[in-house]
């Protein structure tokens, strides 16, 4: 399979940004550490608050409310706001929780990622999904969820350019 970097600069060369709160800046430090990042790497926003996402990244508030900013709705949003925010042809991000929050009803760590790409059209292809970390602690938690969405941002763009 293809690296990263050979999917973001193969032809038509693609920009990345990436939108995290649970993950805490572990993505970026994830591609970050690929030599040459900085020829498709964008940047990234950790909006770890409503407050934040919503002004950042354009999450609608009654939506991530409901949720506790929690859901792959919310993930999706994030990823589209990134895409925005940079002005990049695709974007990754990530939320959920590192640890229980009973308020919440969530005993168990899990985190949402979501993968976006903008298209000339101006519309957005999305594809988001869910890691679960039984068990997990916090920074564990963080890891697999950071993983889980570079991962899932390959995956993404390993089928983009089959297609085309």
């Amino acid at each position: 399979m293809a690296t990263l970097k050979e999917l973001m600069l193969a032809r038509p060369r693609l920009t990345l940004a990436v939108a995290e709160s649970v993950t805490c800046g572990r993505v970026q430090s994830h591609i970050g550490k690929i030599s040459g990042a900085s020829r498709f790497f964008l940047g990234g926003i950790t909006a770890y608050n409503l407050e934040q996402k919503v002004r950042r990244l354009g999450v609608d508030r009654a939506a991530a409310s409901a949720v506790n900013c929690v859901s792959a709705e919310v993930a999706e949003q994030m990823a589209r706001g990134a895409c925005r925010f940079f002005g990049a042809n695709v974007a990754v991000a990530t939320t959920g929780y590192a640890e229980a929050d009973l308020e919440w009803n969530v005993t168990e760590p899990y985190a949402w990622w979501a993968v976006a790409h903008r298209q000339r059209t101006g519309r957005y292809g999305v594809r988001s999904g869910r890691v679960d970390c039984p068990g997990a602690p916090r920074t564990l938690a963080q890891e697999l969820a950071a993983v889980a969405a570079l991962s899932a941002l390959e995956n993404f763009l390993s089928g983009l350019r089959r297609r085309k």
